[in-house]
């Protein structure tokens, strides 16, 4: 899994109250990607069903909590 489905993941997870559009939006204004490969990322995770259209799914959320475990110092 590349680092930008994991920071999505990570951000989707941490940012429940928001809709996943604005998600990337935060993502683009921080360098991670343009909104374009943003959306990419958002296709290939929900192709993997990690996202489905209520949000994370199980193997998502189990996916995201690893990720954040891998980014702790």
């Amino acid at each position: 899994m590349e680092i930008e489905e994991k920071v999505l993941l990570l951000a989707i997870l941490k940012q429940q109250d928001l809709d996943t559009k604005e998600i990337l939006l935060q993502l683009e204004e921080t360098g991670m990607f343009t909104l374009k490969d943003g959306k990419k990322v958002l296709k290939k995770l929900k192709d993997a069903e990690f996202i489905n259209d209520n949000g994370l799914t199980m193997i998502g959320i189990e996916k995201a909590k690893e990720a954040e475990k891998e980014f702790k110092v």
